[in-house]
């Protein structure tokens, strides 16, 4: 897929050192996590993101042409053991997550306008550790990943009810259901 870039970005393309960047922004129930790789905070979207350095990892970011449920995993290492506890309980199925690629100049500037990578929904939470410190994977799925499941919405008055309560419009479909009806003229 072809995309447009800025005349910002296409002279940063060019120049002799390339310094690229990669944030991440997760939905928590106790609000936004916001970190990039880079080094101390840096203001970009009307946010404050915490640089994390190499510290943060990304899985393999999959753009196709045909309609498919990609996912992709975002790590943090060298978290201290007693902030682990905290990584578990605040992973909710369903929440958030999106990745940007950015340039920045040499000031630490962002060029132009980052593109969004990916977005979707937190999957699972992995937690691996080796005794000082352990390293959080968390998965995150297309929100694709939707068309694979099954649904339980039948055409019928008890799941009518469950969304519009009152409402009759299907309050007769089993009782035509197994009935011929003939259109037109006998």
């Amino acid at each position: 897929m072809s995309r447009d870039i800025t005349s910002a970005v296409a002279t940063a393309l060019n120049a002799s050192e390339l310094q690229p960047a990669i944030f991440f922004e997760g939905e928590f129930p106790s609000g936004a996590v916001r970190i990039w790789t880079g080094v101390g905070p840096i203001d970009w979207d009307g946010k404050t993101w915490t640089g994390v350095g190499v510290l943060l990892g990304l899985g393999a970011l999959e753009e196709t042409s045909d309609v498919v449920a990609s996912g992709t995993t975002v790590s943090l290492s060298g978290v201290p053991l007693d902030l682990v506890s905290l990584a578990i309980n605040e992973a909710r199925q369903g929440q958030a997550g999106r990745i940007w690629l950015a340039l920045l100049s040499e000031d630490r500037a962002i060029i132009a306008d980052p593109v969004q990578a990916f977005t979707g929904r937190l999957d699972v939470p992995e937690i691996a550790q080796d005794g000082q410190s352990c390293r959080i994977t968390i998965s995150y799925e297309s929100r694709l990943i939707d068309l694979s499941t099954a649904r339980n919405w039948r055409y019928t008055h008890e799941s009518q009810q469950v969304l519009h309560p009152g409402d009759r419009g299907f309050a007769h479909v089993t009782a035509i259901q197994d009935r011929e009806i003939t259109w037109g003229r006998g």
